[in-house]
């Protein structure tokens, strides 16, 4: 197996302005487990967004923007229906600015499928099921140097 095998394919980001989810989300309501969860959520940003005097914060935890979530943020501080954004560091530093700098997120693989130790070998960080290489540098960053 090798590296270039593995870091094919990037993750690319929705571009959520180009769907109108109301009929999936409105569908959700009929059904089970997160679904619902989703379109309660969906209703709670809507009377926040109504509220002329709420303030509205956006919280990320995980890893939502290397799974491609992260323009659907951008365009929510864009279009004003976010106010303050509240994440952990691994959301901003290992994130936003790691792609901000050029780097990639890949479409990788579920744990257990390769081990560890392979991509250790090959120099490959995973986060769930996205890959990141550890070797890669945007042009424009020129690499550290070696004391």
């Amino acid at each position: 197996m090798e590296k270039k095998d593995l870091l094919k394919e990037t993750v690319k980001h929705i571009d959520i302005k180009k769907y109108d989810s109301t009929e999936l989300i409105d569908a959700m309501r009929h059904m089970s487990f997160t679904s619902r969860d989703t379109a309660r959520a969906a209703d709670i940003l809507c009377q926040m967004l109504a509220e002329k005097d709420c303030t509205n914060i956006l919280t990320l935890a995980g890893s939502t923007s290397a799974a491609g979530c992260m323009q659907v943020y951008v365009d929510m501080v864009r279009n004003k229906m976010i106010d303050a954004v509240v994440a952990t560091g691994a959301s901003i530093i290992d994130m936003d600015l790691f792609e901000a700098l050029g780097y990639k997120h890949y479409i990788g693989t579920k744990e257990n499928v390769i081990p560890d130790t392979t991509l250790r070998e090959l120099y490959i960080d995973r986060i769930y099921d996205t890959f990141i290489d550890e070797e890669d540098r945007p042009a424009r960053t020129p690499p550290l140097q070696q004391p």
